[in-house]
């Protein structure tokens, strides 16, 4: 079995496979202050709760873009599942080309999307990641990564019109009946809830423009579903997305290579 963990600004989600079989998931709040220890007693309950064995994890494979927490989460997977981590950085193989000018400066959540978009959907695809920051990306019918788009994430957005104002409350993330507020509540619902799923929609838009083709749209992230339920831009939700995707990197080390759909 193998263990990926997709390490964010907000949360760390983690995933255990058996081959191409996602046994289990969760989600724990991405935390700099925590140490390596417990870190590794928070996991080592989860694997309990569920009727895992920590000793059974064979290979991990790691994505992420919170930097100072690297050597914590490195030094809890060798304390505490005795196996040596595997990060996702610039140069690794991973079965696609990406066109972008420096490839260095992409995220690593990114590019664990992109390959599993490449590998289960194939090109042409769109793809949107509803994290703390919404970030989009294309995909060819030739495999390549051509670049895409990165936004504020709702949560984002709606945290800074609050802290950002005297008067204005945070409010909670819910669409609104209607785009003509009645209430300060409900107008700040309006502004942020179709503002962002307008962007959503146009962006997506414009990709598709340039593109010249229909392409697919594959979302993940928390607010994928608010955003698919309220427009038709997109086409299937894959909440496992980037830990597919850094399953499918560690299987390519592993092998070599992958079969990727075209």
């Amino acid at each position: 079995m193998i263990m990926t963990m997709d390490v964010g600004n907000t949360n760390i989600k983690a995933a255990v496979f058996d081959g191409s079989k996602l046994l289990k998931r969760w989600r724990a709040t991405t935390d700099i202050a925590m140490t390596s220890d417990q870190y590794g007693i928070f996991m080592a309950d989860l694997f309990r709760y569920h009727e895992l064995n920590m000793g059974d994890i064979s290979g991990i494979m790691i994505s992420s873009v919170v930097p100072a927490i690297n050597y914590t989460i490195e030094h809890m997977c060798r304390d505490y599942f005795h196996c040596e981590p595997s990060f996702l950085v610039p140069g690794l193989k991973t079965g696609i080309n990406i066109k972008y000018e420096n490839p260095r400066e992409l995220g690593s959540d990114r590019i664990a999307n992109a390959v599993a978009v490449a590998h289960l959907y194939g090109g042409p695809s769109i793809f949107i990641d509803f994290g703390t920051a919404t970030t989009y990306g294309v995909i060819t019918n030739r495999n390549e990564f051509l670049g895409g788009a990165i936004g504020p994430g709702l949560r984002m957005m709606n945290k800074a019109l609050s802290t950002g104002t005297a008067k204005l409350p945070a409010i909670e993330l819910v669409v609104p009946s209607t785009a003509i507020g009645k209430s300060t509540v409900s107008n700040i619902q309006s502004g942020i809830l179709y503002g962002y799923i307008g962007s959503v929609e146009h962006i997506v838009g414009k990709m598709q423009e340039e593109l010249g083709v229909k392409a697919r749209v594959i979302a993940t992230g928390g607010m994928a579903y608010l955003v698919k339920e309220n427009s038709s831009v997109i086409d299937e939700i894959n909440p496992d997305l980037t830990l597919q995707g850094l399953r499918l990197i560690y299987q390519i080390k592993q092998t070599g290579s992958i079969r990727i759909k075209g």
